[in-house]
C-alpha cells in the first residue's frame, strides 16, 4: 500500500497564504503523477492541481493563477501553494497518485485541513 504524507495545513486569513507538502516513497514520486484534491464538508473529492514526474502541471479552474503545484526531485515531494486565499478554499486536502485518485480505490489518507477565515 502506498503511503503518501501531507503536511502543512492550517488556518489563513483571506487573501493568505498556505503551502502544503506531501512526500511519496522515491518509486512512486519518479513514476507516476501526483496531484493535490480536496473536500469541503459535505461534497466530494476535486482535482486542486496534478503535477507529472516531467513536471507537467494541470490546475483546477477555482485555483489557476493563484495556485502553483511543484516537486522536489531530492526530497521526493511535492507542493501546493495556495495564494490570495479564499474561504471556499477551505477543505481537507490530499495528496494521492492521479490514477488511484480517479480510480475505484482512491485509498485517501489523513489529509490536511485548510480553514480561511478571518
Amino acid at each position: 500500500q502506498v503511503r503518501l504524507v501531507e503536511s502543512g495545513g492550517g488556518l489563513a486569513e483571506p487573501g493568505g497564504s498556505l503551502t502544503l507538502s506531501c512526500a511519496a516513497p522515491r518509486n512512486i514520486f519518479n513514476i507516476y503523477t501526483l496531484g493535490w484534491y480536496r473536500q469541503a464538508p459535505g461534497n466530494q473529492y476535486n482535482m486542486v492541481a496534478i503535477i507529472s514526474p516531467s513536471g507537467i502541471t494541470n490546475y483546477a479552474d477555482s485555483v489557476k493563477g493563484r495556485a502553483t503545484i511543484s516537486r522536489d526531485n531530492a526530497k521526493h515531494t511535492i507542493y501546493l501553494r495556495i495564494n490570495n486565499l479564499k474561504p471556499e478554499d477551505t477543505a481537507l486536502y490530499y495528496c494521492n497518485l492521479f490514477d488511484r485518485a480517479n480510480s475505484q480505490s482512491p485509498d485517501w489518507g489523513q489529509g490536511t485541513q485548510v480553514t480561511v477565515s478571518s
